[in-house]
């Protein structure tokens, strides 16, 4: 869940921080199932069958809110980078299809998620993917290294999203583009929710 700059709120940063980190450590762990039909919900949110069929059941989560692929779809040898990849799902779908000559890098600040998402590359058998721990603000990666950025959901939860932005600028190469899912608000949020630090994750 975003929230309006303008309008006042009570929490910290690192108490909204803490509670995104939470919230999506128990996901990780199977402590919380946020979707009982992963598969309906995916195909509903602009996934086809054929694509869903390309990524492991292990990487379906249904956290997302859209598809970032269509609005761009990944090339043959394309090097690609997930923001916010959690166990994978989007990224194995784009290293099925930027295939052995590309590369896709996942990015997750949650250790569990890129445990897992490791775990489900390696048994798999995904030689071009790659996943990262590290905040989306702060990204690892070389200035001008990737084809293409991609995100389903993610930015919101950051508490600094110009830094994030400045960060997909900077390691896009000069002509890269980047496909963005995302969910924003159009009116303020009311008090009780945005003084509850458990729905920033939710």
């Amino acid at each position: 869940m975003s929230r309006i700059e303008n309008q006042k709120n009570d929490l910290t940063k690192d108490e909204i921080e803490q509670s995104v980190r939470s919230f999506y450590e128990d996901i990780a762990q199977g402590k919380i199932v946020v979707r009982e039909e992963v598969e309906k919900l995916n195909e509903s949110l602009g996934y086809s069958k054929e694509d869903l069929d390309k990524i492991p059941e292990e990487a379906k989560l249904g956290l997302g809110c859209g598809n970032p692929f269509e609005m761009r779809e990944v090339q043959p040898g394309e090097i690609v980078l997930d923001l916010g990849s959690g166990r994978g799902m989007d990224a194995f779908l784009a290293a099925r299809n930027t295939g052995e000559t590309g590369k896709v890098y996942g990015v997750d600040n949650n250790e569990e998620m890129i445990r897992r998402a490791k775990e489900i590359s390696d048994k798999r058998g995904f030689e071009n993917t790659e996943f990262v721990e590290s905040p989306i603000e702060e990204l690892p990666f070389e200035d001008e290294m990737m084809d293409l950025v991609i995100s389903n959901c993610v930015i919101n939860l950051s508490t600094e999203k110009q830094k994030v932005y400045d960060e997909i600028y900077r390691v896009l190469k000069k002509g890269g583009e980047f496909s963005i899912s995302d969910i924003i608000l159009k009116n303020p949020l009311p008090e009780e929710i945005l003084k509850d630090p458990n729905m920033y994750g939710t």
